[in-house]
């Protein structure tokens, strides 16, 4: 009698351990986003963000016309430079720094096991923005100063039926995008994250590229402020208006933050915490704007000037 052998049952290979920091659909949470950043630029209204909203406030705050009465003095120009950088929160150049809002979050977030107190883990992530930002303001505040209407953001020449300031804004605001939308794409694990443990440093580089809004920005009422700044002569003053500026431009989204973070005792901070649920929040609203950002700048505006094509909504 011969003993038969019955062959070992095959072993099946471990299913793999999904990575608790990554999204578990990246690409399908990044094309929503990228679709909602088009949609957005389809939609946006500069005439209701320029114009109504950002005129009124600048009108309410100040107690006369803002685009029509002169700049007279040191105090009026400051004054003016932080007023106007609030009433331009929405602007089609400044509404990108909403995305700020995730990665703020998760720097805060990153902090808060670590602190009782709800305020220190706000103020790290504000002072995280600030920080970026304000060197990058105040450099080009001096430097504007310096160059004066040699810079294409001050001039009224065109090429073609393009103004030449609108160059410079589709040159910065395309890159500044482009940007937003790589970090955005690198927070869903789609792209390497030079970032991925260092929340921080992100919401450094975000506070420079909310600074470098200014380098491009054809809003008229800065471009009134970045006028008067030129004559005063004086960098300083140049310097300091335009960090008022930044300073106006981060406002209603520091108390926004703020609001959030103090309203919920930091639940949401610990909400936050959490690693995926960072990355889809962080990584979604990066790409959204970031993609915002190309499309209206690059886009949309030439093709307001005949060079290419976009959809225009009946309002605009």
């Amino acid at each position: 009698m011969t003993l038969q052998s019955h062959p070992e049952p095959a072993v099946r290979p471990a299913a793999p351990v999904p990575d608790p920091t990554r999204p578990a659909r990246p690409g399908r949470t990044a094309l929503i986003s990228a679709a909602a950043g088009i949609l957005l630029a389809v939609l946006w209204s500069f005439e209701l963000v320029d114009s109504v909203i950002g005129d009124t406030v600048a009108d309410s705050l100040l107690g006369h016309d803002a685009k029509a009465t002169a700049i007279t003095g040191t105090a009026a120009g400051l004054l003016f430079a932080f007023v106007s950088g609030f009433a331009g929160t929405f602007t089609a150049c400044n509404i990108a720094m909403v995305a700020s809002l995730g990665p703020m979050s998760q720097a805060g977030a990153s902090r808060v096991e670590r602190s009782a107190a709800t305020l220190r883990p706000l103020l790290r992530a504000v002072g995280l923005l600030a920080l970026g930002m304000l060197p990058v303001s105040a450099g080009y505040g001096a430097l504007g100063v310096l160059l004066g209407d040699r810079l294409p953001q001050l001039s009224t020449d065109t090429v073609g039926d393009v103004p030449v300031r609108l160059v410079q804004s589709s040159v910065v605001f395309g890159l500044i995008g482009l940007v937003l939308a790589y970090l955005g794409l690198a927070a869903l694990g789609l792209l390497p994250d030079v970032f991925a443990a260092r929340p921080a440093r992100r919401v450094v580089l975000l506070g420079a590229l909310v600074g470098g809004f200014l380098i491009g920005r054809p809003y008229p009422l800065f471009n009134k402020l970045f006028h008067w700044a030129v004559d005063t002569g004086n960098p300083a003053y140049g310097a300091l208006a335009f960090v008022l500026q930044s300073l106006g431009n981060i406002l209603v989204v520091s108390v926004l933050f703020a609001l959030v973070v103090l309203v919920s005792r930091g639940r949401f901070l610990r909400w936050m915490a959490e690693p995926r649920r960072a990355a889809v929040v962080t990584g979604a609203l990066l790409v959204a704007l970031g993609v915002f950002t190309v499309v209206y700048w690059d886009l949309r505006v030439p093709a307001h000037f005949g060079v290419g094509w976009f959809p225009t909504m009946p309002y605009n």
